[in-house]
């Protein structure tokens, strides 16, 4: 099952009002013709700036996934004048949600939260996993041989990318749709979405 990071959010409590909050001198600075209260909440949110080309701010936040906004976001938010926040730990979100459909069904299933990220040199957002329960988030196809006889030496595969990007299709972005079940797949296993984040040793863009 794959859950939208918004419907987790904002039951987890992840959202905040403008009206409460005060901004930096750095958030004004940010934010050029917008509002500095939204830019204020990015940086709180951010670990660490990677960009900015105000009022775009390019972050990565406590999870390690740099993305847009550090995921603050203001669409589908539970009412205007509100922010949503990414989850704590979208990892033990989604393992949560597995083991309550594990209560309620009695069936095993995978879970995936996930939100849209943009990706460097493409245009366009896709959905990525930031939590996953259940599954292997990735394939290592590394030492596979191809159909003429070649070494697969660096092929690794975002399982849960794809199943979180596929899922996106169904749901949409405007539907209200804040789940999706995918089927026909088996691709069971131990693992978190951390492991989809690149490791600092091997970022070329740093």
């Amino acid at each position: 099952m794959v859950v939208s990071q918004k419907v987790v959010s904002k039951s987890e409590g992840r959202v905040v009002r403008l009206d409460e909050v005060e901004p930096s001198v750095a958030a004004i600075e940010l934010a050029a013709d917008h509002d500095a209260r939204h830019l204020e909440v990015i940086l709180r949110e951010a670990a660490r700036i990677v960009r900015t080309r105000p009022p775009l701010v390019i972050a990565e936040t406590r999870h390690g996934f740099v993305c847009a906004s550090a995921g603050v976001d203001a669409s589908n938010a539970p009412e205007p004048g509100t922010l949503v926040l990414l989850p704590l730990d979208p990892d033990a979100s989604a393992a949560a949600i597995r083991g309550k459909i594990g209560e309620r069904t009695g069936r095993d299933v995978g879970v995936v939260v996930s939100d849209s990220f943009g990706r460097p040199f493409r245009n366009g957002i896709v959905d990525v996993a930031i939590g996953v329960a259940g599954i292997m988030p990735l394939a290592d196809w590394r030492g596979q041989i191809d159909s003429t006889g070649h070494e697969l030496r660096t092929t690794v595969i975002a399982v849960a990318d794809e199943i979180a990007s596929a899922a996106e299709l169904v749901m949409g972005k405007l539907a209200g749709v804040p789940a999706a079940v995918v089927r026909g797949l088996d691709v069971r296993g131990r693992g978190s979405a951390q492991e989809l984040v690149m490791p600092p040793e091997r970022n070329l863009f740093p």
